[in-house]
């Protein structure tokens, strides 16, 4: 294309241009992202299904056909015990097909047909359903042998699922389960219905609250774990955001075992919640968090989720960027483990520190999410006097066991020093007290002075008397 060319395409597509309320509802529909390349390349198997796959983005994958058999199986046993025509179901949704499209980000051309988009849709959204059901419910109608649905099937394969079913790219709008439960239910279920079914199968252990409207499983799960906390006020101010590159020094914690030697103890929270981290009176509390081998995976999603969608919120990321760093090495994680924070069933402590240290990489800090506040009150508990220098007492003396000894042995050496000073100086003193408490002996009285013998009082002469009158 020429100039001239390129410029009257550009001028036709600025006449063309929507307005901004047009262009913001256009970037809400979105919800399912690709993760970009420059990002799944540090760890792909984290963003790529293994077993199964749900919507466009990974669907007819060779390691994934297997699956597909599976689905076409179970949307049998679905309408088989619904007792409704397919036909109803297919109705449902292709009222709102253009919707769910507009769900997906850079769709692939071959799903614009709206039949196979369909299709695709319903076949993944009741093997989706089915697989949350068995979470709650007993598959009467699949044999016990079913090698998905029985006492075989989830303990060996229905975890992969559950780990596959949590990846950005391997979702399904929410309005595609909504729209078949209220098929098959004839409208009966409520509002929270799937939502809960959601949490009962990804976290059976979390307290099932009002979620509100989602967009998919992973937007499910990712607010289940930043509910929150009753009773406490929320900040709602903005600031600009920073990257995780640090200007200052008040934005990084130290490790935990730095905190630990600063006086600072750890406790659980009292509920599961990335928001329920607090600090007060010296006690830094952390919600309980289970590390095992789909942590990694799910972590790296709920982040790149957050990365891309706008709105969503950062608490996930800066929560992974709080615990990496309070830990640098394996003696952070063995102590929080000793507190009952970190639940190891990954391995060993190493593997957990190089995890949560890995999870961080290239992240963006939101600055006004409440961690900001702990930061800066754990850093300012830090730098008070008294605390430094309980640390740096132990960092010099008690980093090792042969440091402790020699401390030890120092002291031991100097208190021996003092009795054997006392030992040599209190004979001394008991055989010669001190001046004031010497017996000396009594001065001799004195001496009577010498009295001069009196001297002989003079004897004056009287005048003599004259016999003459004076006249």
């Amino acid at each position: 294309m020429d100039q001239v060319g390129w410029v009257i395409d550009v001028n036709g597509k600025l006449e063309r241009m929507a307005d901004t309320e047009t262009e913001e509802e256009h970037w809400r529909k979105r919800s399912i992202y690709r993760v970009p390349a420059g990002i799944a390349d540090l760890n792909k198997k984290a963003y790529t299904p293994q077993v199964v796959s749900f919507g466009p983005y990974h669907h007819g994958e060779d390691h994934l056909r297997p699956m597909e058999e599976h689905k076409q199986r179970v949307l049998l046993h679905f309408l088989r015990r619904s007792r409704k025509p397919l036909e109803l179901f297919v109705k449902s949704l292709a009222e709102d097909v253009e919707k769910l499209k507009d769900c997906y980000d850079l769709l692939d051309p071959v799903w614009q047909d709206n039949n196979k988009f369909l299709q695709l849709m319903i076949l993944d959204g009741c093997f989706m359903l089915e697989i949350l059901r068995c979470a709650t419910h007993t598959m009467e109608d699949y044999a016990h042998n079913d090698p998905i649905f029985s006492r075989h099937g989830k303990i060996h394969i229905v975890p992969f699922i559950k780990r596959d079913m949590l990846m950005l790219e391997n979702q399904l709008p929410m309005q595609v389960l909504d729209s078949l439960v209220a098929v098959d239910s004839n409208r009966t279920k409520d509002d929270e219905f799937v939502n809960k079914l959601i949490l009962k199968f990804c976290s059976p252990n979390t307290p099932v609250s009002s979620m509100g409207r989602c967009l998919h499983v992973l937007d499910v799960y990712r607010k289940s774990l930043i509910q929150d906390i009753p009773g406490r006020r929320q900040r709602t101010r903005y600031r600009k955001p920073r990257t995780s590159h640090h200007e200052d020094g008040d934005d990084i914690i130290r490790s935990a075992m730095e905190l630990n030697e600063a006086g600072i103890r750890f406790k659980k929270s009292k509920t599961v919640s990335f928001k329920d981290i607090t600090f007060r009176g010296g006690v830094l509390r952390l919600p309980v968090t289970i590390v095992d081998d789909a942590t990694e995976s799910m972590y790296l999603n709920l982040i790149a989720f957050e990365r891309f969608h706008v709105g969503a919120g950062n608490e996930v990321t800066s929560f992974i960027f709080f615990m990496d760093n309070i830990i640098d090495s394996d003696k952070d994680v063995a102590l929080l483990h000793s507190r009952g924070i970190i639940q190891n069933a990954l391995g060993s402590d190493k593997a957990v520190a190089k995890l949560f240290n890995s999870l961080s990489k290239d992240i963006t800090l939101d600055p006004e999410n409440t961690l900001n506040e702990v930061h800066k009150k754990v850093n300012m508990y830090c730098k008070k006097a008294w605390n430094e220098w309980r640390a740096n007492l132990i960092h010099t003396y008690f980093r090792n066991p042969w440091a402790i000894l020699s401390f030890i042995g120092a002291i031991f050496l100097f208190a021996l020093t003092i009795a054997q000073t006392i030992y040599t100086v209190y004979p001394f003193y008991q055989q010669s007290p001190p001046p004031c408490c010497q017996n000396y002996p009594p001065p001799p009285p004195p001496s009577p002075t010498p009295t001069s013998p009196p001297l002989p009082t003079p004897k004056h002469k009287l005048p003599p008397q004259s016999n003459q009158t004076h006249h």
